[in-house]
């Protein structure tokens, strides 16, 4: 009896240490998974990326070629620049709005917004990254279709871009019946047609992009209410609890003339993501304009505003040292992420209502 018991025991303890072994096996993957699916995507090159998509091939070059002034890089950089200038006008801007949904749908981990199993489901940095990178993707699909894409408000919008559109507004965290996926990827799909009788002069119905400072200066309207409701949330919460301690909401509203919402504890990073995701679209997006409104920009003198911009939302990506986001005062111990971000975005949009004003002059 007493050896039975023995071999009952040794056999419960046996099946509690090989499920112990599990849990650990099955946590140390999910912590694995976490990081990797909650790494912020890299920047890309706007240019390789619509060239790549045009199914333009760079010529081989002679080996050589590293032996000549500047070095084969230079000379790779030539050739980039040559197939560039094959690009229609307009392919470049389509191209990037196309990978950058593509990068919201199969980045590490792929579009975990709409994840309802772990470890998506607790990622909700990177799922505020999606939302921000998402909004720009959408005005700027908007101006596209209302109004880079149409010669005037009387004529006929792209029958291709008019399909795109929509798709981006589907909900981002459906999880089936329709998926989110499979809606953002109609709307891809529907790009690359666009881009396709961009790029065929044959086409029957022939694609349209009309680089226009009054086109510019529309879309140029949508990024400064985006950058000075990220900038404004950002720094909110510094504002609310350091400019004026001690004083109430309502107390405040009285002394500035409107209400200091201060933003919740769990909220931070949140808010600060969703500024980083809109800070890699929009930068890729500025890339793009700089190329496709070239002339319009350097006849009205804004390319230096442009390069502004570029400048203030490259320097907003920085990589953050610390695994959580600070949030200490502004002259304390330890830094504050939001501050920070809220500093170059403001800046950058400083530079876009330079922008605006000067796609409204004559």
């Amino acid at each position: 009896m007493a050896a039975n018991e023995k071999i009952t025991d040794i056999k419960s303890k046996g099946t509690t240490w090989i499920l112990g072994v599990l849990a650990s096996l099955v946590l140390f993957v999910v912590l694995i998974l976490t990081q990797w699916w909650g790494r912020e995507p890299i920047q890309f090159n706007i240019l390789e990326s619509a060239i790549s998509q045009a199914g333009l091939v760079a010529p081989e070059l002679p080996p050589e070629s590293e032996d000549l002034e500047g070095g084969r890089g230079y000379q790779e950089a030539a050739s980039y620049e040559i197939l560039a200038a094959e690009l229609p006008l307009g392919y470049t801007y389509t191209a990037t709005l196309a990978h950058i949904a593509d990068t919201l749908l199969n980045k590490s981990g792929g579009y975990i917004t709409n994840d309802i199993a772990p470890p998506g489901v607790i990622l909700d940095n990177i799922t505020s990254w999606e939302f921000g990178a998402l909004v720009m993707l959408r005005d700027a699909t908007t101006a596209l279709r209302n109004h880079f894409a149409r010669d005037q408000s009387q004529s006929e919008q792209d029958p291709d871009l008019a399909v795109a559109e929509p798709y981006f507004y589907y909900e981002p965290n459906s999880w089936a019946l329709p998926a989110t996926e499979g809606e953002y990827e109609k709307g891809i799909q529907a790009l690359h047609k666009y881009m396709r009788r961009l790029q065929d002069p044959n086409a029957v119905k022939k694609a349209q992009f009309y680089s226009r400072a009054d086109n510019l200066w529309q879309y140029t309207e949508v990024v400064i209410k985006r950058l000075g409701d990220l900038s404004t949330r950002l720094s909110s919460n510094a504002s609310s609890s350091n400019f004026a301690p001690g004083l109430t909401n309502l107390e405040l509203e009285e002394a500035s003339g409107k209400l200091a919402a201060k933003v919740g504890w769990m909220e931070i990073d949140n808010v600060f993501y969703e500024a980083r995701g809109a800070s890699w679209a929009l930068l890729h997006i500025l890339r793009a304009i700089k190329h496709d409104f070239h002339d319009i920009l350097l006849d009205k003198r804004a390319m230096r505003t442009v390069d502004v911009m570029i400048r203030e939302l490259e320097n907003s990506l920085t990589p953050t040292l610390s695994p959580m986001v600070l949030d200490g005062s502004g002259y304390g111990l330890f830094a504050n992420y939001s501050l920070s971000m809220a500093n170059y975005i403001a800046r950058a949009n400083a530079a876009a209502l330079d922008l605006r004003d000067i796609m409204n002059r004559g």
